[in-house]
């Protein structure tokens, strides 16, 4: 039997989005790895590169003029200032390849992934993780053993300022089990890929499906 030719597709963006130590940043990172046609968001930012970071893989550096520009002419698709710094992610690779039929993962907050819902809702697929309680995600801070405990306070305030906002996500995920949460992530991706809406060669491919002579 010969290959199937499949029919072209628009990629999606799917954003991952949970309170510090909920799991977006691991199964993010898992996602990444192991998933083929996915491709990680490189973010845009005004701070200095730190000499662990490689430009282009971790962040893309560029100066104050250069992301006011783009922030200026709505070429972030979201955007923010944190201590000082731009941070941004740029409109146009994201585009391309969702053009391309490629797919963009995205590890952002709450208010990121409000903005690329207002700006691109059709392509996004925006899934929240939750922690299976605020015990456990206390638990989960202290064990990290990289914040002091003012820090594990402050987090924790804002943790349920995020999960307020849970109903905005298309998809939630309690992460009681790392391995379970990342293959229900998997399945929205599978389930998400195949949309009627996405596929953009699916209507050629069905006419010639119909004139197709069989025996």
């Amino acid at each position: 039997m010969a290959d199937l030719i499949r029919p072209a597709r628009r990629g999606l963006m799917l954003v991952l989005s949970s309170p510090s130590g909920a799991g977006k940043s691991t199964l993010t990172r898992t996602l990444s790895q192991k998933e083929t046609n996915l491709d990680l968001s490189i973010s845009v930012t005004t701070r200095g590169r730190r000499p662990s970071e490689i430009d282009g893989v971790h962040y893309r550096f560029i100066d104050r003029e250069a992301f006011d520009l783009l922030r200026d002419r709505d070429d972030l698709l979201e955007s923010a200032e944190v201590h000082g710094n731009g941070y941004g992610t740029p409109r146009k690779p994201v585009e391309a390849a969702l053009k391309a039929g490629r797919d963009v993962l995205f590890d952002i907050d709450y208010q990121g992934t409000q903005q690329i819902l207002e700006k691109a809702r059709e392509d996004v697929v925006a899934i929240f993780i939750l922690p299976p309680s605020m015990a456990e995600l206390r638990s989960r801070l202290v064990r990290r053993a990289e914040d002091a405990p003012e820090v594990i306070a402050r987090r924790l305030a804002n943790a349920r300022d995020e999960i307020a906002r849970w109903h905005v996500y298309d998809y939630v995920i309690i992460n009681d089990d790392l391995g379970a949460a990342y293959e229900s992530v998997r399945s929205i991706l599978a389930a998400e890929r195949l949309k009627r809406s996405r596929a953009t060669g699916m209507p050629a491919f069905v006419e010639t499906l119909l004139g197709e002579q069989v025996g």
